[in-house]
């Protein structure tokens, strides 16, 4: 299939706005509530840790599906499955039903490199669970984790243990976006005014 039509495709997919249909749902806007963002993190802190989760899990889904639809659909061609992950995080970060704003694209990142790559997932949620459990900010441990991506995918290329240039190349990618896509919470850890996740006290 036409890269082109793997990539429109890719970005519809992903441009299904999970977190703001669930929280519509419950009868809430989530661009008005907490962050403004229609990530899982703000459903998470606004509506409750179900909900949170579900978000989650399904805006994984939508990277997840169309890596493999796209490698499926181009033979199995790592270009293929790289166009369809940059427009998958793509659809989801500007999404068009929404005036192209979108979440943050760590969940969908996460979907599509689970696709492209999982032993770099692993490293990469090893970094953001210890980077959470120190500091309790998610915003920093995922930008942690997107930092940790391209040296993990670098490391297990070296290791003989998957990966190669144009994954690599895309881990960068993604990386810079990710950590682009947080520049308020940078500025907002800098100020001391980001919000942490506080444990309940019994």
């Amino acid at each position: 299939m036409n890269l082109l039509l793997i990539a429109l495709g890719a970005f519809l997919l992903g441009s299904i706005p999970t977190g703001y249909l669930v929280a519509k749902a419950k009868g809430v806007d989530i661009r008005k509530h907490g962050s403004g963002n229609i990530g899982a993190t703000n459903v998470f802190r606004t509506l409750g840790k179900p909900l949170g989760i579900f978000v989650f899990v399904v805006d994984a889904l939508k990277g997840f599906a169309a890596v493999w639809l796209g490698m499926h659909y181009g033979a199995g061609s790592d270009w293929a499955g790289i166009v369809a992950a940059v427009a998958a995080i793509a659809g989801h970060n500007y999404t068009p039903w929404l005036g192209f704003k979108g979440g943050k694209g760590i969940a969908t990142s996460a979907g599509v490199l689970l696709a492209l790559m999982p032993w770099a997932v692993l490293a990469i949620a090893l970094v953001w669970i210890v980077v959470f459990k120190v500091s309790r900010y998610v915003s920093l441990a995922s930008i942690c984790a997107a930092a940790a991506l391209p040296v993990s995918v670098g490391l297990l290329w070296l290791a003989g243990c998957g990966g190669n240039g144009p994954l690599l190349a895309f881990s960068l990618v993604i990386s810079a976006l990710a950590i682009w896509r947080h520049r308020t919470n940078i500025q907002r850890l800098r100020d001391g005014t980001e919000s942490r996740f506080e444990r309940k006290k019994k």
